[in-house]
């Protein structure tokens, strides 16, 4: 599994979750993700079509879309969405 992660610098969501996700990092090494910033990565943000931000787009190993998470999200909440969707 793996996680994009959709920001911007001027989000004021997006710079909390930041430290949220840092924490969520380092308790789980093998977790991979990616964070593309909504201005700098146009072309990359295009393909994942985001409607909110902070937008976190849950990815299967095929990196087929299997859950999206927007907003500011309480930490117990992603590690939950994290342990169901890690084997996929």
């Amino acid at each position: 599994m793996k996680v994009i992660k959709i920001g911007a610098t001027w989000c004021r969501g997006c710079k909390v979750m930041g430290p949220r996700w840092k924490e969520i990092e380092l308790e789980n090494p093998w977790l991979k993700t990616e964070f593309y910033d909504f201005d700098q990565n146009k072309e990359l943000v295009s393909k994942y079509n985001p409607t909110a931000m902070p937008s976190f787009i849950f990815l299967d190993k095929n990196d087929n879309e299997i859950l999206r998470l927007t907003g500011e999200i309480d930490k117990i909440k992603l590690i939950e969405a994290i342990d169901q969707n890690k084997d996929k």
